[in-house]
């Protein structure tokens, strides 16, 4: 009898470390999981990353930034917040209780908390039980069931400091609790390796070493960084081309789906998803034997990349594995993945890069983009227009020119719109309201060159560093204040870009100036617009630069009855012409310009304003019946020519 009271006191003492046991070993798995993952970071080039700054922000930055982000979709945040909060603060409880056990009150705050991660989990089950279709599925589908172990686990161990049960129920539900622990919190743990709670380890240090930190805050970091154009090889060529924080932002992907449903080339059938992109260059980093993806792949391909694997060629050559060029060239880079992304992950910096390896290191362009390319090698314009030739179309304005001049308030750029007739409306209005609002401005002429934006989004860094070296010279001769353009192509680069070649300027978009213009009452306009009108908002305006408000106050200024597009602001539909699609002109289902026309006949508005000549031209080129297509500057000077006359 002694011997038996013995072996149950000795078996119930060893039963008791079991949960100490479990959690010691997913902590061991965890972080032979985590060491695999930074192995592969390692093989990428070096980033100055200032971590100590990111350690210092990181709670502000998982729990401000991200959650903004989340926040977008209730439903999903709601989710995230319950289980998510209720596990961390649970697993957080429930180590205490085991590191302090004479602490009598833990065990009641780890079943507050389960309380709370019983209630996100039964929203979790309710999404995957019919998923939407830009959610993974796979190993996705488990991560429920894995923590409604984790939490059976805790809750019964800590529910045992209250209820009494009889000695063979007890132990029979120790065992059992230890057992779920072990699958469910092991499971979570194997998965932060090649699974999804992978990105739970990788976004927390990819928020750490962020490569634009100036995003966080609600802050813009849009401007592409320059490269070394001496360097043996330029751009990404494989997985270890890029910067060890982009690897981490690879595996921080949750595979979300929302950059695919903000994608416009996803929706327009060409052959890209943002997501899978993202997945397959982790896949490159880390081997495909080691990761699987469940979700929908580039439209037209199959959904792998078999045998990719670390040092390989990214780009597919011939009958090697590896994304297709149109993959890459099938980007507008509106950003809208970008600002759809709640890890922050920058989907359009790891395209530039291997456009960029493409065109320096291969010399391959896509589509009408090698004739492009050289003609602004050649005449430094896109066209192949003579730069003396650049105002032709407006030669009875009498525009003042700088090097005439030697001084004005206002320099204005015109870009390549000078060259186009449609645009040239544009610009025409434009003057004509400047002057009308005695504004002293004056133009380059024949000095102007291209700004370089084409070249650059093509991935042809070389074009673009020497088209923007020679416009800072031109514009380093010469005294003026501000630079407004009507191009947010130009005002972007001009603004963002040209600062890390030496060129700071105050850039205006023209939307802004002519705002100003209004409250000040500089410009007067008559009447009211009439029938309805709706506004589409260019990417490099709105997403690129925050410019949202001054195109509204000009359409408040021209009264008419104004409906928002269900995608309009920071949310807005690209129009199809960014990052040079034009020239590229990869092929899809449908064009990108024929749905956002589909989006503005669904307001019922008979015009469309914008404040882009690429949009100008990409919406007018969309064929059949469809509202008219005006320029807020073209739309302005009609009330206000009208109050002249």
């Amino acid at each position: 009898m002694f011997y038996m009271e013995r072996f149950h006191k000795e078996l119930y003492c060893a039963v008791s470390r079991l949960p100490i046991l479990v959690c010691l070993a997913t902590f061991l798995v965890l972080i032979l999981r985590a060491a695999a993952m930074a192995r592969a970071w390692k093989k990428g080039r070096p980033a100055t990353a200032r971590l100590l700054r990111g350690f210092i922000e990181f709670h502000r930055r998982y729990l401000n930034d991200v959650h903004h982000v989340v926040a977008r979709e209730p439903s999903s945040a709601r989710m995230h917040a319950l289980l998510v909060g209720g596990f961390l603060g649970a697993l957080s409880f429930f180590l205490a209780s085991l590191a302090l056990p004479a602490v009598s009150f833990l065990p009641a705050l780890v079943l507050g908390c389960l309380i709370f991660m019983l209630a996100g989990l039964r929203l979790e089950f309710q999404r995957r039980a019919d998923p939407p279709v830009r959610l993974s599925r796979g190993s996705y589908q488990r991560l429920p069931i894995l923590f409604a172990l984790a939490l059976a686990f805790m809750g019964l161990t800590a529910s045992s400091s209250f209820v009494a049960l009889p000695n063979g129920i007890d132990l029979a539900l120790t065992l059992a609790a230890n057992l779920a622990g072990l699958v469910g919190l092991g499971g979570l743990a194997w998965l932060a390796g090649t699974g999804p709670m992978r990105h739970a380890v990788a976004g927390a240090i990819y928020l750490v070493a962020h490569p634009r930190p100036e995003r966080f805050g609600q802050g813009r970091s849009t401007g592409l960084r320059p490269v070394e154009l001496g360097a043996a090889r330029l751009g990404a060529r494989t997985a270890e081309d890029f910067q060890w924080p982009q690897l981490a932002s690879f595996d921080a992907c949750v595979q979300c789906g929302r950059c695919e449903v903000a994608c416009p080339a996803f929706a327009a059938g060409q052959p890209l998803n943002p997501k899978k992109l993202i997945n397959d260059l982790a896949v490159a980093s880390r081997g495909t034997g080691q990761l699987s993806y469940h979700g929908n792949p580039h439209p037209g391909r199959c959904p792998d990349l078999p045998e990719l694997s670390p040092g390989m060629d990214l780009i597919a050559r011939d009958d090697a594995p590896g994304l297709s060029p149109d993959t890459i060239y099938a980007c507008t880079t509106c950003r809208a993945c970008v600002e759809a992304c709640p890890m922050m992950i920058e989907h359009v910096d790891a395209v530039i890069d291997l456009r960029r390896s493409e065109v320096l290191n291969e010399g391959r362009l896509a589509g009408q983009a090698q004739v492009a390319v050289e003609n602004l090698r050649q005449t430094g314009t896109l066209s192949g227009e003579a730069l003396d030739a650049r105002f032709d179309f407006a030669t009875d304005l009498a525009i003042p020119v700088l090097s005439e001049t030697g001084y004005a308030d206002m320099l204005l750029w015109v870009g390549e719109a000078a060259f186009d007739r449609r645009a040239q409306r544009t610009i025409r209005a434009l003057v004509k309201l400047l002057k009308h609002a005695g504004i002293d401005f004056a133009i380059l002429g024949a000095e102007e060159q291209d700004c370089g934006d084409q070249a650059r989004r093509l991935g042809d860094e070389a074009t673009f560093q020497f088209l923007a070296c020679a416009n800072i010279e031109t514009l380093s001769r010469y005294r003026f204040d501000t630079i407004v353009t009507a191009d947010p192509h130009a005002m972007h680069v001009l603004r963002n870009e040209y600062p890390a070649f030496g060129g700071h300027y105050r850039v205006r978009h023209h939307t802004d100036v002519l705002a100003e213009l209004l409250d000040r009452g500089a410009l007067l306009p008559s009447g009211r617009h009439e029938g309805r009108i709706t506004y589409h908002d260019p990417c490099y305006l709105a997403r690129y630069n925050g410019e949202i408000e001054a195109p509204r106050r000009i359409l408040a200024a021209l009264g008419g009855d104004f409906v928002e597009m269900e995608r309009s602001g920071l949310k807005s539909h690209c129009c199809g012409g960014g990052g040079a699609a034009p020239l590229t002109d990869i092929p899809g289902e449908r064009r990108i310009p024929d749905m956002r026309m589909a989006q503005a006949s669904a307001t019922g508005a008979h015009c469309v304003a914008v404040a882009c000549p690429g949009c100008t031209a990409m919406l007018e080129g969309v064929a059949g019946t469809r509202a008219d297509v005006r320029d807020l500057a073209e739309l302005l000077w009609d009330r206000v020519d009208g109050a002249s006359a």
